[in-house]
């Protein structure tokens, strides 16, 4: 095994995209869609709205019988009856005839204008209209909001509560959803305990774990915490082995670098395969990925930024692929808020926070809690690049799914 062969990111990317994980497809009830990932093309299967209706309160009329309609020669129509949201008229709209309408109520037939209330006067049976009327005033047709067959929701698009109401809007109350790969999380260090227990002196709490986990989730798989290893190759692989059990994908944090004590590597070895063990980029250049009982496992760095950027550049690809959301993180263009400087011939990963449409380098470093919270993304300095000027176009690798 060798440790540290340091190689391309776009070499250890081809490494990670070439693993398969189960693509699987379920039928969920709409109320348990939000957040899941689209299987498949969704399609209305109605007009909406399903009917020609009224878009305010007045009287639904003939257009035709108001084209003649002044202030010098004011037009009268009698009033037949009323149509109310919800109801099916019976009446048939005859010359010089009108109903009262509700607003979203359906239009009776030979109506094709609807005249809000404040705008006539009645009087009795009648209403007095000084101003005519054109076809379609006041009133939503058929399929003019969404036409039956047109196509809703492309397949990966991840389910938002904008996209349960337009589903819900068309009477779908299933959704056919990819299953959500199950991702098993595993924190190491004998310095490192889960919120809610004692710090002890010379611990810290726990951020990798519940960050990982929950950016999984966020992405649209199954984030499961295992647990924290110490550094003992026992632990480890007591853990390791647990986590094989009921995770698709293996994320380690912590132990992967070169260190006495880091026994990341070896315990993969000795029950699978290391693939990668170092990767040309700062931060997160002992990033481990292998594969154990034909599952992918991860071995990323111990700092939450450096954790979280090889995060989003090797394990998020591979999750948005088997959801068919492919394979793609989201990214913006930026304008750099200063000047910003690299070491040349180390192609680098600088998290920062976006001000509109301006990046602010954030350069507290990757073992910083901050630098992680506050950044909303990270941008690329190639390695033949020794800094970015001020005002310089950027892209930023979003820090979210």
């Amino acid at each position: 095994m060798a440790f540290l062969k340091v190689i391309p990111l776009e070499e250890a990317l081809k490494v990670v995209l070439s693993f398969k994980l189960p693509v699987e497809v379920e039928e969920v009830d709409l109320a348990n869609a939000l957040g899941r990932i689209v299987a498949e093309d969704v399609y209305s299967p109605i007009d909406v709205p399903p009917f020609d209706r009224a878009t305010v309160d007045g009287y639904a009329v003939r257009a035709e019988d108001t084209f003649m309609a002044s202030e010098a020669s004011p037009v009268k129509l009698k009033v037949v009856g009323e149509v109310h949201a919800g109801e099916v008229p019976s009446i048939e709209l005859g010359k010089g005839e009108t109903v009262y309408i509700s607003t979203g109520a359906m239009l009776p037939k030979n109506a094709d204008a609807v005249i809000q209330f404040e705008d006539v006067e009645r009087v009795n049976d009648e209403i007095i209209i000084q101003k005519p009327a054109y076809p379609g005033l006041g009133v939503m047709k058929k399929g003019a909001d969404i036409e039956k067959g047109k196509l809703l929701i492309k397949k990966g698009t991840k389910l938002t509560f904008k996209e349960t109401a337009l589903l819900s809007a068309v009477g779908i109350h299933k959704v056919r959803v990819f299953k959500r790969p199950r991702v098993a999380v595993i924190s190491t260090g004998n310095e490192v305990v889960l919120p809610g227990q004692e710090l002890k002196p010379g611990q810290i709490y726990d951020i990798n774990g519940r960050a990982i986990t929950d950016a999984v989730n966020e992405l649209g798989g199954e984030g499961i915490f295992i647990g924290i290893a110490q550094d003992n190759r026992d632990s480890l692989k007591e853990l390791i082995e647990r986590a094989i059990e009921v995770g698709d994908l293996i994320i380690l944090s912590g132990g992967a670098s070169g260190g006495m004590r880091d026994l990341t590597a070896s315990v993969i070895e000795e029950l699978g395969e290391v693939k990668v063990h170092g990767i040309a980029i700062q931060p997160g250049k002992p990033t481990i990925i292998g594969i154990v009982k034909g599952k992918p496992i991860f071995g990323l760095p111990g700092y939450p930024t450096s954790c979280l950027t090889n995060f989003t550049l090797l394990v998020a690809p591979l999750l948005l692929k088997s959801l068919g959301r492919e394979g793609k993180v989201k990214k913006v263009k930026a304008k750099l808020k200063h000047k910003v400087f690299s070491v040349k011939g180390r192609r680098q990963f600088l998290p920062v926070k976006l001000e509109g449409n301006i990046a602010v380098p954030i350069l507290k470093g990757s073992g910083a809690v901050t630098s992680f919270i506050d950044a909303d993304g990270f941008i690329e300095i190639p390695e033949n690049v020794e800094s970015l000027d001020e005002g310089e176009e950027v892209e930023v690798t979003l820090f979210s799914f």
